[in-house]
C-alpha cells in the first residue's frame, strides 16, 4: 500500500463529521500524522541543532494563541525550501528554508505563519467541510507539496485537491495576519515576513526546483507581500516593531552554522 493510500485510509473515520472536529479529535489526528512523518521523513536529530532550534522557536511558541496545545517543532533534513504544519500543533521547517532565511525575523515570519494556520484551525475546518476522500487528497496536497497525481487520486476515487485549493488563498491571508500579530507580540520585526517572501520569489527564478513545494502549498507570494505590508500598517504596534523589533538572534545564527556543518541533506526526501 502506498504512503498516500495510508494517509487516505487513516482519515476514513472523519466521513461522518459534518463540522470541524473537536479539539481532542484534531489533536489525535495531528499525533497520528506526526508519528507517520517521523517514520517517513528525515528529521534532524543532531542534539546541538535541535537545542538551538528550540531556542529559536521558543519566543514564537510563547505567543501562539492556542496555549492548550503541546506545540512540537522539527527540522526536516531536506534542502527544499518549505514549511508546513499539521493539526494539533506539529510544525515542520525544512533545512533549506533555514539555509536561505539569513535573518531571524525572516525565519520567524515563516514559522509564525504556520503557527497561525494551527491557531486558526484551518486544516481542522477543512476536514469538517469535506468528505473523507477529499480530506485525504487535501492533506496529502499539504504534505506532498504538490497536486496529487492520477494514481493518488485513484486510491480514493475523487478528482482531487479542490477543497484545499478553494480555501488556501483566504487561509494564507488569515495566517499572515496572525503572523504579523504574533511577531509584534514577540517584539520581532514583522517585515521579516515580506523579506522572506521576496527571497522565495527570487528563488523561484533562480532555483525553481527548490521552492516548488512551497509554491504548491503557499500560493500568491507576490500578492502576499502587498497584503502583509497592509496588515503591518493596520496592526497596532506592528509598524513600530519594523523599526525597533528584533531582526537577529544569536541562537538562530548558531543554528544555521551548525546545520551547514552537518552532512548534506539527502537529494530526495520521501514524503508521507
Amino acid at each position: 500500500m502506498s504512503a498516500f493510500a495510508r494517509i487516505a485510509g487513516s482519515l476514513l473515520a472523519l466521513a461522518a463529521l459534518s463540522c470541524a472536529p473537536s479539539v481532542q479529535q484534531e489533536v489525535q489526528i495531528g499525533n497520528d500524522y506526526a508519528a507517520q512523518i517521523a517514520r517517513e521523513m528525515p528529521l534532524i536529530s543532531d542534539g546541538a541543532a535541535t537545542s538551538l532550534f528550540t531556542q529559536a522557536v521558543s519566543p514564537l511558541r510563547r505567543v501562539a494563541q492556542r496555549q492548550d496545545l503541546a506545540w512540537d517543532f522539527h527540522i526536516v533534513n531536506s534542502d527544499q525550501v518549505n514549511a508546513f504544519a499539521v493539526p494539533g500543533g506539529h510544525v515542520y521547517v525544512f533545512r533549506g528554508l533555514i539555509a536561505r532565511a539569513q535573518h531571524y525575523d525572516q525565519f520567524a515570519g515563516a514559522v509564525m505563519h504556520e503557527i497561525g494556520h494551527v491557531d486558526l484551525r484551518h486544516s481542522a475546518e477543512q476536514m469538517g467541510q469535506a468528505n473523507a476522500a477529499n480530506i485525504g487528497v487535501s492533506l496529502a496536497y499539504i504534505l506532498l507539496g504538490r497536486q496529487p497525481g492520477q494514481v493518488d487520486q485513484a486510491v480514493v476515487g475523487v478528482a482531487g485537491g479542490a477543497v484545499f485549493a478553494k480555501f488556501s488563498r483566504d487561509d494564507e491571508r488569515e495566517a499572515d495576519s496572525m503572523a504579523v500579530l504574533g511577531l509584534t507580540r514577540a517584539s520581532i520585526d514583522p517585515s521579516g515576513i515580506t523579506s522572506m517572501l521576496q527571497i522565495l520569489q527570487r528563488l523561484e527564478q533562480t532555483e525553481p526546483g527548490k521552492v516548488e513545494q512551497w509554491f504548491a502549498s503557499h500560493p500568491m507570494a507576490a500578492e502576499r507581500v502587498t497584503n502583509v505590508q497592509r496588515i503591518i500598517g493596520e496592526t497596532p504596534g506592528a509598524t513600530a516593531m519594523t523599526r525597533n523589533g528584533r531582526s537577529d538572534l544569536s541562537a538562530y545564527d548558531q543554528l544555521r552554522q551548525r546545520l551547514a556543518a552537518l552532512p548534506p541533506a539527502p537529494k530526495e526526501v520521501k514524503q508521507p
